[in-house]
């Protein structure tokens, strides 16, 4: 059974660097599992100048609406690095017709990453923003998103062998 590890921080706290250095303590081939779309000229450049920082000992695969399914096709041995699950939901909400949006799909995406997971020997790195510590949104939409995350933190959190919060680039050890 693999290792699962969540860091979890605000946007630019730093906890996809952190995840970045967890992985490459690990023997190379190293995957990153991408969820982010360039969907606009500002996010090719970001995706662009992500995959130079990390590389030649990273595989990137792109699953912007399917990471589970994408990781069972990753050699099991090798570390994954996952970036990021606001991403990959907030992908799936905009895919999925607004009467079949509820928290509980949401979750159950969470539950199959970590079924996913615990299929492969080798270990999962996560990185997603932590979205509870503002205000309660105006928009059901966005009540919507920010309960979704919230309740796959709460999940993935309960059956990973380390937590961190990166708070100012710093990671802190929650578990």
């Amino acid at each position: 059974m693999g290792e699962l590890i969540l860091y979890l921080g605000g946007a630019k706290s730093g906890k996809t660097k952190a995840a970045l250095r967890e992985t490459e303590s690990r023997p190379a081939p190293r995957y990153y599992l991408a969820t982010a779309q360039g969907l606009d000229g500002e996010m090719c450049a970001r995706i662009r100048r992500h995959q130079e920082e990390r590389g030649p000992d990273w595989r990137t695969v792109e699953a912007p609406l399917d990471p589970v399914g994408a990781l069972d096709g990753i050699p099991g041995e090798s570390p994954v690095l996952l970036d990021c699950i606001t991403l990959w939901f907030s992908n799936l909400m905009w895919e999925r017709p607004i009467a079949e949006r509820d928290a509980l799909f949401y979750l159950g995406m969470a539950e199959g990453l970590i079924r996913a997971s615990g299929r492969r020997p080798g270990a999962l790195v996560v990185v997603s923003n932590e979205l509870g510590w503002g205000i309660v949104p105006m928009e059901p939409e966005s009540r919507l998103y920010r309960d979704a995350v919230g309740l796959a933190h709460q999940t993935l959190a309960a059956h990973a062998s380390a937590v961190y919060l990166v708070v100012a680039g710093i990671p802190v050890r929650l578990k």
